[in-house]
């Protein structure tokens, strides 16, 4: 796990985990926490992080927090959406497939 990343979050419940130095955002996975839902909307990692590993860091991440907060995640982010169909058996216990019906 990546010490380095914290859940920052709005008083709505909105915002991401980050990655920052010297108050610079290297890396985040946007989020909202709707009713018990933890919806992902984007990852991105800056350049200088690529090939890290930053963004499964990130995942690991989120997935934990969802579990330890009994939280279903919505996975919009595309990366996030190919990890949970490439590894549904990682992910089935709080991946909410039916958020769109």
């Amino acid at each position: 796990m990546d010490n380095r990343i914290q859940l920052k979050l709005e008083n709505n419940r909105r915002g991401a985990f980050v990655i920052e130095e010297n108050q610079t955002r290297l890396a985040e996975m946007a989020v909202a926490i709707i009713d018990q839902n933890l919806v992902v909307y984007h990852t991105e990692v800056k350049e200088q992080l690529q090939g890290q590993g930053v963004a499964g860091n990130l995942l690991a991440t989120m997935v934990d927090y969802a579990r330890q907060n009994n939280l279903k995640v919505v996975p919009l982010c595309p990366y996030v959406l190919a990890q949970f169909k490439r590894h549904p058996e990682k992910y089935n216990d709080i991946w909410n497939q039916h958020w769109h019906q």
